[in-house]
């Protein structure tokens, strides 16, 4: 066979077999093949999966243990298999062709294939991947680098179960800092904590930045080799891809050490480098499922990309300011003079974008500063150092007394610099500076530890002791960001620029300024093209009817509450007719808030067959939320008018019209919400719509066919909605508010209840996906209100809501049945929301069991 990477022709292929070395975890199988022979196999109980003792399988036909089907699939999957640094998974999988699933993974070694092999999680399936397209998008919505980090924590938490989640990042020396984290209550906190670059060495960052995801399920789990022990070449198989890999003894023994029972590390990439882990800890056994660990990794890489994003945005702002300093300095020298006579002026608008304490100007030899800054003599001699440190570039450090002994003297006013060389020869610069900023990092463990002695002589040892070592820095700086050094190289093309402007104004340097010019605004639309060509990659691939994911969230969102709140109304009445009162009444709460009662309503009320009736809800949805938005209930003052009337052959007439709103003009386009309006009904209900829109506010009238309705009759008075808060009305207020529980086995819908509660104020909320841990929680004391799913899997939360009757302890049901069938009768009473529910829907519930 040829070097490099095995063809995928399982057929044709005929080698001998390779031996191989290396251990595994014990939580499932590993199996190395080439062409369809066995090549080495590991495992705990080899027996167990394919009934022979691994001595006796290396050298076998692949196809005397595995399924036809299975061969199939492994060799389907071999087709599509990139390099050596992808893997190929394949889920609920019948290796033996005897009923027993498992799950594999697949990638490349070498000249061999290698195949992992796990047992299925036994119970009820869940679905982990289905959890990361949400929790992504509430990540997007984190209006800062450091809330989307601690957001990722607390996410990646939910999905995994660990104890501790943290979100770790590498500095360029190789250390780390624990900048985020997430933990159950009962451990002690990492956050704000320095690790020194021996703690993970660049070996093993390396493998970080090939193998997305490592786990380790229990530190005292035994390894198993692999067979046989050596080959004719001596070569060991190369196991970075593998998930099954043990880790080294050393990074068990430093675990131990830490009272970690089991770690999981999930890489976070930053343009193909490793900016950090997400490191997760238990201090008891746990072993997730491939389908788990798939997630994981799948949220780690979505993370990464919106980190990056996050960080390319603030980036944008600041070259944003970058562009408008260039051409606020530029109007400013336009009428003439000097670049040191406008200084102050300079020193404050560049004060906007680079913050600094002092500023010194020096130009054909004149001295001008601002702010804290060394003295002109002081300054002469490290301009004579700028011109062969700094010269024709931007040059920044935040330790100048560490390179430049000289300033050592003028130490109490300033400790790091940044130099812009403002002429085309070493002479003139203006220079920022900044005061020296005592510090205090936190390390846990001294950094500089002195080489220890293991058992195989002067190599890594694990750290033993934990205990935080204080260190502190005297003599820096704040350092200079990446992006102030590059708004400082734009503002030193910028402040080039002025000079020459104002040291000759021969047609000659004009012409030079001006190319000067357009090659920064060239710059600047490379760079705007290539955001704009990425974001309409990204919109392309969204679905169709928004331009952004979030957009696409808020619109899907809306629809499906309206056609839940119609659902609702209809299975409410045992699918009979519903009001179109109440429908229309229903959507104006729902969007137009305090601005609902300016939707009236004239005429009779019709009952809606329940086949029209979610047709109709989306209609009035459309009209609604557009109103909201840019019609009559936009602002104070405009209200909405929908006439109902019967006509001479049975059918309703329904006429929309908005007034004394902002003046409307007529749409440019025509968009999914538009469609709706104008032909959900002629489409699907065989009637006519009409929309026009006059200045004064838009006006539609619709035609439904008298099949659709029911009957005609008085409308009933609504009734008002309820002012107070139902929270305290409930006797929950925020003065006696305790823990709240929710009960939901799903983790998303857990997290969304979670956030309702707290916006209705309690700041302690707890959840217990299973009956057991919510008893728990409960028999704690500590519980003053609670949220019960009705449904939870095989079981359902009825001893939960045993045990807080018996308590006097407050609660809700949350059901997406939408009936009590399943309840029990001493619950009749019991206030139940109804999937999907928001926080007017809880609030409705609060209200009700205040009137208990």
């Amino acid at each position: 066979m040829a070097d490099g990477a095995p063809t995928v022709d399982l057929n044709t292929c005929d080698l001998e077999p390779i031996h191989v070395i290396g251990r595994i975890q014990s939580f499932g199988w590993l199996v190395s093949f080439s062409s369809d022979w066995i090549i080495n196999h590991a495992s705990l109980n080899c027996e167990a999966l394919f009934g022979l003792d691994p001595h006796a399988l290396i050298g076998l036909p692949a196809a005397q243990f595995l399924s036809p089907d299975a061969l199939h699939d492994v060799r389907s999957r071999l087709q599509i298999l990139g390099g050596g640094s992808s893997v190929e998974r394949i889920f609920e999988i019948d290796l033996m062709g005897d009923g027993r699933l498992f799950d594999m993974a697949l990638h490349i070694s070498g000249r061999s294939y290698v195949l992992e092999i796990e047992p299925r999680e036994s119970g009820r399936r869940r679905d982990f991947v289905s959890y990361v397209r949400p929790m992504i998008e509430r990540l997007r919505e984190a209006p800062s680098l450091d809330q989307l980090c601690a957001n990722a924590a607390r996410h990646m938490r939910a999905l995994t179960g660990f104890d501790r989640v943290m979100i770790y990042r590498f500095e360029a020396d190789g250390a780390g800092e624990v900048i985020a984290e997430s933990l159950n209550g009962m451990v002690d906190s990492f956050r704000g904590m320095h690790f020194p670059a021996s703690d993970i060495p660049a070996q093993a960052r390396r493998l970080y930045a090939r193998n997305l995801l490592r786990i380790i399920s229990d530190i005292d789990d035994p390894t198993v080799p692999i067979y046989p022990a050596t080959g004719p070449s001596g070569d060991p198989l190369d196991l970075s891809m593998s998930g099954l890999r043990a880790v080294s003894p050393i990074h068990v023994e430093y675990l131990r050490n830490m009272g970690v029972k089991a770690s999981m590390s999930v890489s976070i990439m930053r343009r193909g480098k490793l900016w950090g882990l997400m490191a997760c800890h238990h201090y008891s056994p746990l072993t997730l499922s491939y389908s788990a660990r798939t997630a994981s990794e799948l949220f780690g890489e979505f993370f990464a990309y919106l980190l990056e994003q996050k960080e390319t945005d603030f980036a944008l702002a600041r070259r944003s300011a970058s562009t408008r300093l260039h051409d606020e300095i530029m109007a400013r020298v336009a009428g003439g003079g000097s670049l040191l006579e406008a200084f102050e002026d300079f020193g404050e608008a560049i004060g906007r974008v680079i913050p600094f304490d002092g500023a010194v100007g020096w130009v054909d030899g004149r001295f001008v500063s601002r702010g804290a800054t060394p003295d002109e003599a002081q300054f002469a001699e490290l301009a004579r150092f700028l011109n062969t440190a700094g010269a024709s570039t931007v040059w920044s450090t935040d330790a100048i007394a560490r390179i430049f002994e000289p300033a050592g003297e003028w130490a109490d006013k300033a400790a790091g610099l940044l130099a812009l060389p403002v002429s085309r020869t070493p002479r003139d610069y203006i220079v920022l500076f900044r005061r020296e900023q005592l510090r205090e990092v936190n390390w846990a463990g001294n950094p500089e530890k002195t080489i220890e002695l293991g058992p195989n002589g002067p190599r890594l040892t694990p750290r033993k002791s934990f205990e935080i070592w204080k260190e502190e820095r005297r003599g820096q700086s704040h350092s200079w960001s990446e992006d102030e050094i590059q708004a400082a190289d734009s503002l030193r093309v910028t402040l080039l620029e002025v000079v020459l402007r104002l040291a000759d104004s021969a047609h000659a340097e004009r012409e030079q300024a001006n190319r000067q010019q357009d090659m920064l605004i060239a710059e600047l639309n490379h760079r705007v093209r290539n955001i704009l060509n990425l974001i309409r990659a990204l919109v392309t691939q969204s679905k169709e009817g928004a331009r952004t994911i979030d957009e696409f969230a808020e619109i899907v969102g809306s629809r499906i509450h309206a056609l839940a709140r119609a659902h609702d109304q209809v299975t409410q009445k045992d699918w009979t007719p519903s009001s179109l009162y109440t429908l229309i009444r229903t959507e104006a709460a729902a969007y137009a808030g305090h601005s609902a009662d300016r939707v009236r309503i004239l005429g009779p009320d019709a009952l809606i067959a329940p086949g029209a009736f979610t047709t109709l809800a989306l209609v009035f949805h459309e009209l609604t939320t557009n109103s909201v938005k840019y019609g009559a209930l936009s602002d104070t003052h405009g209200c909405v008018t929908v006439a109902l009337a019967r006509v001479a052959d049975g059918a309703l007439e329904v006429d929309w019209r908005e007034s004394d709103g902002p003046p409307v003009c007529p749409p440019t386009r025509r968009g999914f919400g538009s469609t709706i309006i104008e032909r959900t009904i002629p489409h699907e209900l065989g009637g006519t719509a009409s929309v026009d829109f006059p200045v004064q506010g838009l006006h539609a009238r619709f035609l439904l066919p008298a099949e659709h309705i029911a009957a005609f009759e008085t409308p009933a008075v609504p009734l008002a909605e309820p002012r107070s808060d139902p929270a305290q009305e409930s006797g929950l207020s925020a003065a006696s508010i305790g823990a709240a529980l929710v009960v939901e086995d799903n983790v998303i819908i857990a997290m969304e209840a979670e956030d309702v509660l707290r916006d209705l104020g309690f700041e302690d909320c707890r959840v217990a996906g299973a009956v057991a841990d919510a008893l728990d929680m409960v028999h704690s004391g500590e519980i003053a209100f609670a949220m019960l799913d009705v449904n939870l899997g095989k079981d359902t939360s009825e001893d939960v809501a045993h045990a807080l009757t018996e308590r006097g302890i407050p609660f809700i049901f949350a059901s997406g049945y939408g009936e009590r069938s399943m309840l029990a009768e001493v619950f009749r009473n019991v206030p139940i929301v109804t999937k999907p529910y928001g926080l007017r829907d809880v609030k409705a519930a609060l209200a009700q069991l205040a009137k208990r």
